[in-house]
């Protein structure tokens, strides 16, 4: 997803309780506030507490962050993935709250992997999410082979995501790796007016001029032919 005024992604309802939320845990401090600001808070941004969860945190640390909400309150849990929880370190957090017995509510919010899917024309009743693919070129192959294998086998949509910096390299692959009847959807800057979601055979990308994916978010999904 790129970046986009908040009414077209996120409820009202939802941006009220974000806004008078006063403690939060995230993955970055800095795009955490970002997004608060850009949303609109109740207090001074400044005032609102904000954990950073890092890969160093550990459960214990995790428990206390938490451990006040056995007496009552609030927590919000922000990710950098959009959706908190999905393809996103924030999982680990709602792990220790149910292990604690504190109650976990879901808002709705902004799935790149969901809102592509649902654009794609793809199998939207069988689906794997696999993050991204190995960077080397030859277990990049070899790994997008074996999905396209499981994708004909289970007739699953096969949903990958890349650093947008590598995407054109992706791009080159997915088409050098899959055969020609697969159909390869591209979703690209996501809520935006650069929004870009196009699904085509391989052998239909390969005639025709690459799209531009040059350093913006995009969502890579697949579908073996029969």
């Amino acid at each position: 997803m790129g970046e986009a005024a908040p009414e077209l992604w996120l409820p009202n309802a939802v941006r009220e309780l974000a806004g008078r939320l006063t403690t939060y845990i995230a993955e970055n401090a800095k795009t955490a506030r970002a997004f608060l600001k850009l949303i609109g808070t109740a207090g001074p941004l400044q005032e609102i507490t904000i954990h950073t969860l890092d890969n160093k945190v550990n459960a214990q640390q995790m428990r206390d962050w938490l451990t006040p909400l056995l007496e009552g309150g609030e927590i919000g849990l922000v990710s950098e993935a959009g959706c908190p929880a999905v393809a996103d370190p924030g999982a680990k957090v709602v792990a220790v709250a149910h292990s604690m017995g504190i109650r976990v509510i879901p808002w709705v919010g902004p799935s790149s992997i969901l809102l592509s899917l649902m654009a794609s024309g793809l199998d939207g009743q069988r689906f794997a999410f696999h993050g991204y693919a190995p960077v080397e070129p030859t277990a990049r192959a070899k790994q997008l082979k074996a999905w396209e294998i499981e994708s004909q086998k289970h007739e699953q949509t096969q949903i990958l995501i890349e650093t947008p910096y590598r995407n054109e390299a992706m791009f080159e692959a997915l088409k050098l790796a899959l055969k020609g009847n697969t159909r390869l959807c591209i979703a690209r800057s996501l809520t935006t007016n650069d929004e870009l979601v196009q699904t085509r055979t391989i052998a239909e990308w390969k005639t025709r001029p690459a799209p531009d994916l040059a350093k913006k978010p995009t969502i890579f999904l697949f579908l073996a032919g029969h």
